[in-house]
């Protein structure tokens, strides 16, 4: 077998990896989406969008990654390298647009992290903290 045929198979295998992850998370999100419902669960719709969209991103991945392994490894012309960058470029798109869905944000946008005033550190507490001293001690100083 040459090694042309053996990174064509495993590109092969990673999407269909790919391909199952998104068909069994799709079926699995869709039997808890009902068990939640037949029990009257709050929010099952949005959650059963989440599970599928995480679902499907990690199947992008896997597809990607074969793209990728078949793309670059087995025939690294100018012309495949060319493809593979419109569909990484497309499935890129489609995983943003997923990631807003599941999130709400871009995936480049930190998460708003609220804490209860008495933990938020003070200015004093957090120069201790930046350089290496523990919270317990800096109250000390």
């Amino acid at each position: 077998m040459a090694f042309n045929d053996v990174i064509e198979k495993i590109g092969m295998a990673i999407d269909a990896a790919g391909v199952v992850v998104i068909v069994t998370g799709a079926a699995i999100a869709f039997v808890i989406a009902a068990v939640r419902r037949s029990r009257r669960e709050s929010d099952v719709y949005r959650r059963f969008r989440q599970q599928l969209g995480q679902t499907i991103l990690l199947g992008l991945e896997l597809l990607v990654a074969g793209d990728i392994v078949r793309t670059v490894a087995a025939s690294p012309g100018l012309t495949s390298v060319a493809i593979l960058a419109a569909i990484v470029l497309i499935r890129t798109f489609l995983s943003f647009s997923l990631e807003v869905e599941i999130t709400g944000r871009w995936p480049w946008q930190k998460r708003e992290i609220t804490a209860p005033l008495d933990q938020v550190p003070t200015i004093a507490e957090r120069d201790c903290l930046m350089i290496g001293i523990t919270r317990s001690c800096c109250n000390s100083l």
